[in-house]
């Protein structure tokens, strides 16, 4: 393994040249910690407000207005939808209507039945 080269000062400067430049270093580098950790105080104000109240435009606002008025209106469409997450609801949204769906198909068969025994009745004379 290398062993890490360090920076000496020349033999030729005094002590309290050393000095000087040594408390200079430890100051600059010392500085730089400090900057590097502290956060502007506004702008830790400004994060706390942040999280604490969005900020939306009148737009974004709307679109999310909607979106909530839509998913009210679903719930209320599908049965038990009232009491579901989001998640959920779009779950059941799709099961139902696919049962809604088959319930149709079922039906234009009945349909098709009853209007052939019908025209069966009319063209026996009855």
């Amino acid at each position: 393994m290398d062993k890490p080269q360090f920076q000496t000062l020349k033999s030729t400067t005094t002590s309290r040249q050393k000095t000087l430049i040594l408390n200079a270093l430890h100051k600059s580098s010392l500085h730089r910690r400090r900057s590097r950790r502290r956060v502007p105080t506004s702008r830790i104000i400004a994060d706390k407000i942040h999280r604490n109240h969005p900020v939306f435009t009148y737009e974004e606002a709307d679109e999310k207005e909607a979106v909530e008025r839509k998913i009210r209106a679903l719930q209320s469409i599908v049965p038990g939808g009232e009491s579901l997450g989001v998640d959920k609801l779009f779950e059941q949204t799709a099961e139902y209507i696919m049962n809604l769906q088959h319930q149709v198909k079922a039906m234009r068969a009945l349909s098709s039945f009853f209007e052939s025994l019908e025209k069966e009745k009319s063209e026996c004379g009855g």
